[in-house]
């Protein structure tokens, strides 16, 4: 045999070799004894309130788990700090997908970090689950069919409030508080879209960072502005120091805060349950700290959970509560999955989910998807605080619109 001859054997071995790899890589083996599942959270940080939803997820997979698993495969979660910065979002990406061959990742928290990692694994076809973000263009199922979102869209929240105010205070005059970042933009944009030519309405619009030192400043010069309306779009920590600090200024506007914020343990009791009594919100999950539902069966098991398998201070937060549902949503993927745990089918059953109820969503809520609709949740409910309780009034809104005819 000759030189060559043995060359050309040796390449054609190790393309195989490498083709096999790479078919294995892909599609992974069917006989799987777990289910490796990747994450990114702001455990450190200035968002690190929210790293609460990764905890909540890694002990609703212990959970499971500890219940046999999804059709007999345990759950290996594998969680990692990105410090909300997206560079680092997309170094941890590569390490889970890379060193720890992660099935999928799922629930990463932020939109910078999502969009950060979102044409690694496109490429890599790694499905990028039920990210923890509104921004629809995190659910753009025919650029990006490995990227799908959850929650309802940050710009159809924002039409919603936008709605709201023409519906019950036509021709009031607005002044709006947002967290300068890509979530506090894309609610306020959808409150400009929804108001359209009655934005002149708007007399004030001031621009927060996530660090702001000077919200005292911004709520007095919003208040001599001389507006009915005030319209907070920011985390809950935030909210809590501004109607405490509309309160201590005897001001009294109509008072609407973005869902992120709506929470009673988070935001309203902090505020001063009486400082926050009248508050207005749009949600699609329950509220842990919420008296109304104690007796919810859904809600008992919840705090069972809470207290068999998180152990933290508060069984309230809202946070935890969405990283409970979001993984709750997570598992019925992976059950209708069967034995099946190629990529390509656990999108194509994320992207089959009919009428799907998460348990804790609030009544009338539901995830339906399809291979060109990947946006899950496109419901919410107007809500009222009365100082005890969040009020759901009028009917469950349908929140989806054109995006991309918006942009």
């Amino acid at each position: 045999m000759t030189v060559n001859s043995r060359l050309l054997i040796a390449l054609a071995v190790a393309l195989t070799s490498l083709g096999a790899m790479s078919t294995q890589h892909t599609e992974q083996a069917a006989n799987v004894t777990e289910i490796r599942v990747g994450n990114l959270m702001p455990y450190s940080g200035p968002l690190a309130e929210f790293g609460a939803i990764g905890q909540a997820e890694a002990a609703y997979f212990d959970m499971i788990n500890d219940r046999g698993g999804i059709n007999g495969r345990k759950i290996r979660f594998i969680t990692r700090d990105d410090n909300s910065d997206p560079a680092n979002a997309l170094e941890q990406t590569r390490k889970l997908v890379e060193q720890e061959d992660v099935h999928l990742m799922f629930g990463s928290f932020g939109t910078p970090g999502n969009l950060a990692t979102r044409w690694y694994l496109n490429e890599k076809k790694i499905p990028q689950l039920f990210v923890a973000s509104g921004d629809a263009e995190l659910s753009q199922a025919k650029a990006f069919p490995w990227t799908m979102g959850w929650q309802p869209s940050f710009r159809s929240e924002g039409r919603i409030y936008a709605n709201y105010i023409q519906a019950y205070y036509p021709h009031r005059k607005i002044v709006v508080l947002w967290q300068n970042d890509q979530f506090g933009r894309m609610l306020y944009k959808g409150i400009q879209e929804g108001l359209g030519d009655l934005n002149r309405l708007v007399l004030v619009d001031i621009a927060f960072d996530i660090a702001d030192e000077h919200l005292d400043g911004h709520v007095s010069v919003l208040k001599r502005a001389g507006a009915d309306i005030f319209v907070f779009l920011g985390v809950p920590s935030t909210a809590a120091k501004v109607i405490k600090l509309a309160a201590s200024l005897k001001w009294h506007p109509v008072f609407i805060v973005n869902d992120a914020s709506a929470s009673i343990a988070n935001a309203m009791a902090p505020a001063g349950l009486e400082n926050s009594a009248g508050v207005i919100s749009a949600a699609f999950l329950k509220d842990p700290s919420d008296p109304a539902w104690k007796d919810d069966p859904a809600m008992k098991d919840w705090f069972a959970f809470m207290d068999k398998y998180h152990h933290v201070e508060s069984t309230n937060s809202s946070a935890a509560l969405y990283g409970y549902a979001a993984a709750e949503a997570l598992t019925q993927v992976l059950k209708q999955c069967g034995d099946d745990l190629s990529r390509d089918n656990i999108m194509r059953q994320a992207a089959s989910l009919r009428d799907y109820q998460p348990s804790v969503a609030l009544p009338g809520i539901r995830m339906n998807t399809s291979p060109d609709g990947y946006l899950p949740i496109k419901q919410m409910r107007l809500v009222q605080f009365d100082g005890r309780s969040w009020q759901p009034f009028g009917e469950v809104i349908e929140t989806a619109f054109s995006e991309a005819s918006k942009k």
